[in-house]
């Protein structure tokens, strides 16, 4: 019988089977990809998870289950320059050292429709590292003393109690600090805290994709940024073809701020084709933006930006062109509230273009716009191959990051009721070892590590992996048994 109140002990084991899914190959995402050289579409900060930079230790109980495991903040180097701070929001879900992310809406991730997004956004900006002063942090919580690590900590576990877990086990994974100080900042935090705003991003192009007839200015494609300026660069196909950048009088641009609109001017006779933009800022990821995995391999707890240094920014802007018949601009999104990618074109041309994606089909006719929800499994990897004249084609690729570790404790107590508890150090686990052996392993912070072999956060889940194997162990000497 299925029953929606075991859920949780399904993610652990799935964050459990995740680990070893992650350690078989590198951290890298493929994200969209379209033909004829065009750039994959991205917008904002892209960045790889460094590791843990401070942290103390922390308790995570799912029904007879506990678990110790590190709680604190994450560092993340930006690709193309720059430092993030940030906190994971899911309790559950592993985290991966070296794992790719990339800038996105609360929407599109385990934060959609949760009414503590607002809350999660207000103790990122008011606790550490974005205030400093610990003493002044410790003498508000009612704490004795705080550390970096403990503040850290305690910031943790206040994250993951609104983002989904619980102090007093009421119906969610409980989270508790093992320091006191760092457990009277946690219960101060989730105490205080109200909805604050979602912040603009950091860089965006808006749509990310156009299309239209030769001869014309397409668009407009709007930058939105907290920045005080953007460069912008057509890419080698645009260059090619005479395609120009430009705004709504024709004028060439190569800079633009937030709100500029631009526009492709495409040549009267250019043969029938695809191009694109690049634009880039330096400035600082705002506190409160949200980071998922990036590409078929995203399966990486989600995180929260809560400091940044000065960053170097891109979002990508793409073109297609023709003469006549239909001239399709395909984008895409993650739709966590269907449970699904929303597939939207936008036909430029002068007639009708049929949508395929998935099973999905709709007609749009020229001029139009439509939308198509692909269903996606949650943790699934999806492609979605979408294709019209003249050899356009666009790839859009990922992992649906959607739902919060939330539900029910489990019946039966344990792992499918096996009962099995562990306590274990509180280092991060990490899998490594020599000839292919897999250990727990405790006295290396993640943030110091660098040698061969792959790490992997335990941000919470993975420390479960000792149960999985534990509860395997047992149900196959139950079989056994009664063989």
């Amino acid at each position: 019988m299925t029953s929606a109140r075991r859920r949780p002990v399904r993610r652990l084991a799935a964050a459990a089977v995740a680990a070893g899914v992650c350690v078989a190959g590198p951290a890298a995402g493929t994200g969209t990809a379209l033909a004829g050289g065009v750039p994959k579409q991205r917008g904002g900060a892209t960045a790889t998870l460094d590791g843990l930079r401070s942290h103390g230790d922390a308790v995570i109980r799912v029904g007879a289950e506990r678990r110790e495991v590190s709680a604190g903040l994450f560092e993340m180097s930006v690709e193309d320059g720059g430092t993030l701070q940030t906190y994971g929001v899911d309790t559950l879900r592993p985290t991966q050292a070296q794992a790719r992310y990339q800038e996105g809406e609360a929407e599109s991730s385990p934060l959609h429709g949760s009414r503590n997004a607002g809350r999660i956004r207000w103790v990122v900006q008011h606790s550490y590292p974005r205030v400093d002063d610990l003493e002044a942090l410790a003498e508000a919580a009612g704490a004795e003393r705080l550390t970096a690590s403990t503040a850290a900590a305690g910031t943790q576990v206040a994250i993951w109690r609104l983002a989904g877990g619980s102090r007093d086990g009421s119906g969610a994974p409980r989270v508790s600090a093992a320091d006191a100080g760092a457990e009277k900042l946690a219960d101060h935090l989730v105490r205080r805290a109200r909805s604050a705003p979602e912040p603009r991003a950091s860089l965006a192009l808006d749509p990310a994709a156009v299309s239209g007839r030769t001869g014309d200015r397409l668009g407009p494609v709007t930058v939105r940024t907290n920045a005080p300026g953007v460069t912008v660069t057509p890419g080698p196909a645009a260059t090619a073809q005479g395609v120009r950048i430009v705004d709504e009088r024709g004028r060439h641009l190569r800079s633009a701020r937030n709100g500029t609109r631009l526009y492709f001017a495409v040549p009267d006779d250019v043969d029938p084709g695809t191009a694109s933009l690049t634009a880039r800022a330096a400035t600082k990821i705002p506190v409160g933006r949200v980071l998922t995995g990036a590409g078929e391999r995203g399966r990486s707890q989600a995180q929260i930006v809560a400091g940044s240094s000065q960053s170097t920014v891109a979002a990508d802007a793409t073109v297609n062109w023709a003469a006549k018949g239909a001239v399709p601009a395909a984008r895409a999104v993650e739709n966590c509230a269907r449970g699904g990618v929303d597939i939207t074109v936008d036909n430029g041309g002068d007639a009708p273009f049929r949508l395929r994606a998935g099973d999905r089909r709709r007609e749009i006719p020229g001029g139009g716009t439509g939308t198509v929800t692909v269903p996606v499994r949650e943790d699934q990897a999806y492609r979605i191959p979408v294709s019209g004249p003249r050899g356009y084609e666009r790839v859009f690729s990922g992992v649906l990051n959607c739902a919060a570790s939330t539900g029910a404790e489990t019946e039966g107590g344990g792992l499918d009721g096996q009962g099995v508890t562990t306590r274990s150090a509180a280092r991060p686990a990490t899998v490594g070892g020599t000839g292919g052996e897999r250990t727990l392993a405790g006295g290396t912070d993640l943030a110091e590590t660098g040698s061969g072999h792959t790490p992997l956060i335990a941000g919470a889940a993975l420390g479960f992996v000792a149960l999985g194997a534990a509860a395997l162990v047992a149900a196959r000497q139950r079989g056994n048994g009664q063989a």
